[in-house]
């Protein structure tokens, strides 16, 4: 599963990657800036969906130059293919409304500064499993969108044939070409 550390410090991303890295998470991208993640999700430059790399969690620190973690969170967060992916902040900054910003913006944890291995990992882990749940109901929503208009296309062809040949299922009888009712195997065998 792919995690996106969003950091402008080399000591912080060396430290990320070390702890992450240990525990067995191998697909790690790394950016310095709101701007990098911005070309990692596929956002600047603009590239269709399926180019981008399998970004399934970010980690986003707090306090960056040029566009901070809330406003890279918002930005990611108002974009319909990337809405799922959980973002994690991690800051130093604990003041209530700091951590009222950032899950404003659509943060789902955070994590201070310095990075504590346990939490880390305790964090990382469920984040990934509540991604993991979300893309299988996403995908059984679709399957059941997929089969529910198989059905409903069924149906409007049950009713068009069931008005061109008139059954009377209790009595097991067919209205015929003459406009009487007959025997089913009679009719079929005519």
């Amino acid at each position: 599963m792919g995690i996106l550390i969003v950091d402008d410090s080399p000591d912080q991303q060396l430290l990320l990657r070390a702890i992450l890295t240990k525990a067995g998470y191998q697909d790690l991208l790394f950016a310095d800036s709101a701007t990098a993640a911005y070309t990692h999700l596929g956002i600047e430059p603009p590239r269709p969906n399926d180019t981008s790399p399998s970004i399934d969690l970010i980690l986003m620190d707090f306090l960056m130059p040029g566009i901070d973690g809330v406003a890279a969170t918002q930005q990611i967060k108002s974009l319909e293919h990337l809405r799922d992916i959980p973002v994690i902040v991690v800051t130093a900054k604990t003041a209530l409304g700091d951590l009222q910003a950032a899950f404003s913006a659509g943060a789902m944890d955070f994590i201070t500064k310095p990075v504590n291995s346990v939490e880390l990992l305790a964090r990382v882990n469920s984040a990934l499993m509540l991604k993991k749940e979300m893309d299988c109901r996403k995908t059984r929503e679709l399957e059941l969108r997929r089969s529910n208009t198989e059905l409903q296309q069924a149906l409007r062809e049950v009713k068009v044939l069931k008005g061109l040949v008139p059954i009377c299922a209790s009595c097991k009888k067919i209205r015929n070409d003459q406009g009487f009712w007959q025997q089913l195997e009679e009719y079929i065998q005519q």
